[in-house]
Order: structure tokens, then sequence, then C-alpha cells
């Protein structure tokens, strides 16, 4: 709420607090773990810069949190209205050049990008920033993204960036209808969210039954402790989960924890088909996202091998971001997502064992209140002395080595201002120590991935994340070897009900093709 009362000679006009899980990730800021989240669309033909920036001020500027500083003072954090906006200060061009002047390479974007991603913000401004990015791989470009992460999370951003996207080239350059005359969201944005919100009301039934009051009510929650035992009495058993979180033991030493430096490295590898994903997954009665997280420890586990160290029996946590956001709150801004610790067995050698260990702790996890207390935690730090905050950073980045953010987008394809799309990569911000993030974002029937690191613990992700394609060939050829002739056809018929048309066949096809390769 926007107040014109004055403390200590401040005007306080213009403004309105910031709550306190928003104020909690303005604060995690630090030169050594930059809070903004980064991202890239690629582009194989060019952008229309004039026509960038008209979609970005038709479409983006609508949010009017865009146009708000984040501004800090010693009654607490404040949005506040830059009366000196200007969009030429967020929205630039830039030339890449490759070697003896020929275009640019992905290694050089990737160069590029590492860069930006270890460059602050201009805190004096609204904290956001784009960059068309022209001269890449021939006639493309690439735009780069920055946002801070005190303006949304990252379920909410890609939620913004559909809204500038649409099916045609032609409806992504017209002007948007003004917001209440616009249905209730463009279809590839409702697929969006039901994809979040559907499996969140199976995976964690038992805690979201409570959760939606807790978002909606966070700043009350945080003030009033005994609202966390009233929570308990519930059968929430949130004070039990809490003490797990402060009694969890550090996580191993490995060479991706260390003493982190300013510099950061961005990597990200050939997408995955998602029809060749899903029917591992269906194969072993696994997720989605029990292949993913499974061929992630695989490649870490490569990579400390060929690095000379131990790798047999080590197990790494890594922090993984829960949506708690309702539907009907899809396009609100602000940060509502808990964490969920997840233990990742990359000391295990066969893929298959690894990959039902991920899913046995996944299914563990299942209606575990761990993300909603992490929330109320953050909420309740973020108004409280920053020295708090330290301390609740720091154990988390005592306890977890890696950020692991997995977001299912469209599977189809998006124009953005006049273009089509090709491949929408991001990476997520690590806070509290933690030297890792991998980002897995689904679109138009491929899987990408996104690995940032400290270029001091790991100077070459492009060899970890490189691996990714090779653990999944592992898992396709065990699978391939084992008991699943007839009886895998027989799987996929009861899996998909032997329904008729080209969704059912699809897998099919796919499994054909596998063995053909």
């Amino acid at each position: 709420m926007a107040t014109t009362s004055r403390i200590s000679g401040i005007s306080l006009l213009n403004r309105e607090r910031m709550s306190g899980i928003d104020t909690a990730w303005l604060r995690m800021e630090h030169p050594t773990s930059l809070m903004m989240i980064v991202g890239i669309m690629v582009f194989k033909e060019k952008l229309d810069l004039k026509k960038l920036q008209s979609s970005i001020e038709q479409r983006f500027l609508t949010y009017p949190r865009f146009k708000q500083k984040a501004v800090q003072d010693p009654t607490g954090a404040w949005w506040e209205s830059d009366s000196n906006f200007d969009i030429k200060h967020h929205l630039k061009r830039v030339r890449l050049t490759g070697k003896n002047g020929k275009s640019a390479t992905k290694k050089d974007l990737e160069t590029y990008v590492s860069e930006m991603a270890s460059e602050s913000l201009d805190f004096t401004k609204p904290l956001w920033q784009f960059q068309l990015i022209e001269n890449y791989q021939g006639n493309g470009c690439a735009l780069l993204t920055r946002i801070h992460h005190c303006y949304a999370d990252g379920i909410a951003l890609i939620s913004v960036m559909l809204s500038l996207t649409a099916d045609t080239a032609e409806a992504s350059i017209s002007k948007p209808l003004p917001k209440e005359k616009r249905p209730k969201g463009a279809k590839h944005e409702m697929d969006f969210w039901t994809s979040i919100t559907k499996p969140m009301a199976s995976v964690w039934s038992g805690a979201m039954k409570l959760t939606r009051g807790l978002v909606e009510q966070g700043l009350e929650i945080a003030k009033d402790p005994t609202t966390m035992r009233e929570f308990a009495s519930k059968g929430m058993e949130l004070a039990d989960e809490l003490r797990k979180i402060a009694m969890m033991e550090p996580d191993t030493h490995t060479r991706f924890k260390g003493n982190l430096g300013r510099k950061k490295r961005v990597a990200w590898c050939d997408p995955l088909p998602l029809d060749e994903v899903k029917i591992i997954g269906k194969a072993h009665g696994c997720s989605v996202n029990d292949v993913l997280l499974a061929t992630a420890a695989g490649a870490l586990r490569d990579y400390l091998e060929r690095q000379g160290d131990k790798s047999d029996g080590i197990e790494i946590r890594a922090v993984v971001p829960v949506n708690l956001r309702p539907i009907e709150k899809a396009n609100d801004l602000g940060n509502q997502f808990g964490l969920v610790f997840v233990e990742l067995p990359i000391g295990v050698e066969d893929p298959l064992e690894r990959m039902f260990l991920v899913k046995e702790r996944m299914n563990v996890l299942k209606g575990s209140s761990q993300p909603i207390v992490a929330f109320v935690l953050l909420s309740a730090v973020g108004m409280g002395p920053k020295i708090l905050q330290d301390q609740i950073g720091a154990l988390i980045g005592r306890n977890a080595t890696a950020v692991m953010t997995n977001v299912p987008g469209p599977q189809k394809p998006l124009y953005f201002a006049g273009r089509e799309i090709d491949e929408i990569d991001f990476w997520v911000p690590q806070s509290g120590g933690i030297g890792m993030g991998l980002s897995i974002l689904t679109y138009n029937g491929k899987v990408q991935f996104g690995l940032i690191t400290d270029a001091g613990l790991v100077p070459d992700p492009e060899t970890v994340i490189n691996k990714f394609g090779d653990e999944f060939e592992k898992l396709v050829m065990l699978t391939l070897m084992g008991p699943y002739g007839p009886e895998f056809e027989a799987e996929l018929e009861s899996v998909f009900g032997g329904e008729a048309g080209d969704e059912a066949q699809a897998p099919k096809k796919t499994l054909k093709r596998l063995r053909k390769s």
C-alpha cells in the first residue's frame, strides 16, 4: 500500500511496502551471488529493434511494478516509482562478433551471457534489462533478459514472458487489447498454468490444502509465530520440518562447494526430445522429473571422475523450488514458492538404480510441508534484521550444493516481436553461498538445460552439461536391453489406454525410432 507519511524526513509518497518474501530475495544480493534470473530466447531470424521495443512497452510495461525501483532505508524495503524512467536504460543493442569477424557462435554467446550473469543490475533504476544480441549464427539473434528475483519468482516471470508472445507472428506484433477486455489468458498461458498446478495438486496434495491461505496471509503469519504452531496442530507438522532443516548435517564437500568469486560461467546443451524422456519414465514408473534429476546426477558424477575426485558413495543435496501460486494468482508478480532439499545419489554408478533412488526420495517428499516452512521462514526473516536473514541464507548454503528448478513451458512454437522463438534457456540465481544452478525448461517438445557455476569452482560448466545427452542415452539403452519387448508394448497400451490419434501413437513411434538407432 502506498503511503504519504514522512519518517525521519524521508518522503514515502509513491512508495509501496515490499513484502517480506520479496525483501528477503532483495537482501540476498551479494557481489558473489547476484540475485537475478537470467534468460535467453534464440531466434533463427533477426528481430526488429522497433518491434521489440513496442512489444516491451505494450506488453511488459503493462505491469506497473517494472517502472518501480527497489529501495531500502532504515524503515525497510520499498517499491518506489522511478520518476526518470526511460526505456533506453533497459533495452540495449549488442553486436556480437566471432573469430575473424564472423558471426558469433554458441561458445561466443555463452561467454557473453557469462559476463552478463556476473554483472550487477543498476540499483538506481528498476532492476531489469533486455539486450538484443545480433550477428548470432548467421542471420539469427538472441534476446538476453535479466530481472532481479525480488520482482518475481521464475514461474511468475515465465508467465510474464509468455504474455509477450503469441501463437502467430502477426499476433505477436499487434497491439494487445486493454487488460479489462482481454480473455482470461491466451491458450498457451493457460496450458502452462495447467501444467504447473495440476501436478502440484497431486504431488503436494496434503500441503497445498493450506498453502493458499499461507501465501495470501504471508505477512500476518510471519508476524505471529503462534500461527505456525496452529498449522502444526492441524497436521502440517511445520515444527518438525523446521527442526529437520535446522538440524540437517552440512552437505558433502565436493569441488562443487567452496568460497565463491564474482565470476560466473553459464552453458546450455542440445535439448532432449520430450517424448523420449516421457517414454523412458513411463517404462519404469518414474516421472519426467525423476528421469531428468537422475540424468543430472549422472553428469555431475562423470565430472567428478574426470577431475580425478572420489565419486562412489557421494551424495549431494539440491534445493528445489516448489510453486505455491494458485492459478487464480497466475498473473501476479512477487515470490510465492517454497523450497525442498533433495538428495542426489551421484555416487551411484548404475543409471537405473540412480533413477529409482531419485524416485524414492521424491516420493518421500510428496505431501511434505517443507516448502511451506521455507516460505514462511523467508517471509519472516525478510521483515526482521538482515543479520537474521544472513544466518538463514548461510544455513541453506551449508545444507545444499546446487539449486535445481524444472519449469514446464508451452509445447508448441511461440512468436515474439514477429519472429518464432527457436530456443529458450534460463539460469537461476544461487543464494547463501551455493555455487551451482541447474535450470530445466520444456518448450515445443524439447527439454532444455541450463547450467550456471562459480568460475572458481567449475570453470567449464559445458563439460558437465554436455554429458546430459550421454547420461540419458544410457537410460535409453538399459531400458531397451531390459525385458521390455512385447511386455513394454503392453505397458504402453496400459499407460495410454490404446487410444487412437496422433497423441496416443507418438510414444510408440518414438520407441520404434529409438530401437532402430
